[in-house]
């Protein structure tokens, strides 16, 4: 090998070294969309870890906030305790509903255990409400009006409690009938 062919080789090799050590730009953690317009809302009626039954039609009347979520994905840990904050600050208006993607009761209790959240948990035992509702990427997060309507669905990570957040809430707080 020539001594022009090894030095180019080797600069490469230091270049792609260099590289690895500089850190990536920072990509965002999610992505927000509309509810696809000519898709109805589908059913949704779970039961929650307390044995409660809940169902998406009784909650007319409120924004649902419906955050699919499982304990091994670190992005629905991380946006949990906003998800709580949004609750805490409209209490009367909007329902957050942390849907469980097909875990055992004692693994989401161990982890509620480790987290001061006081969110209803509701169970999806099978995964057909994460089929219908999402892409199955967590955390996907549905916000459905007042009058039942999805209109937005926000995939990835999330700060709940920021302003951003709120923009995408108050609209909709305006059709909630008191």
């Amino acid at each position: 090998m020539s001594l022009r062919l090894y030095a180019v080789r080797a600069l490469a090799a230091l270049g792609l070294a260099v590289a690895a050590l500089v850190p990536a730009p920072v990509l965002a953690s999610y992505e927000i969309t509309p509810w696809p317009r000519n898709k109805a809302a589908p059913p949704l009626s779970l039961a929650g870890l307390d044995g409660q039954p809940w169902q998406l039609a009784r909650l007319k009347g409120k924004v649902v906030v419906l955050n699919f979520w499982a304990t091994w994905c670190e992005p629905c840990r991380a946006e949990m305790p906003s998800l709580d904050a949004l609750a805490q600050k409209h209490p009367q208006d909007v329902v957050v509903l942390a849907v469980n993607y097909q875990e055992a009761e004692p693994r989401i209790r161990r982890y509620l255990e480790t987290v001061n959240i006081r969110l209803p948990v509701v169970l999806d035992r099978d995964g057909a409400a994460a089929k219908a509702w999402t892409r199955r990427i967590f955390p996907t997060t549905v916000i459905i009006d007042a009058a039942g309507k999805p209109r937005i669905v926000v995939t990835g990570e999330y700060d709940w409690a920021g302003p951003d957040a709120a923009r995408l809430i108050e609209p909709l707080l305006r059709t909630v009938s008191r």
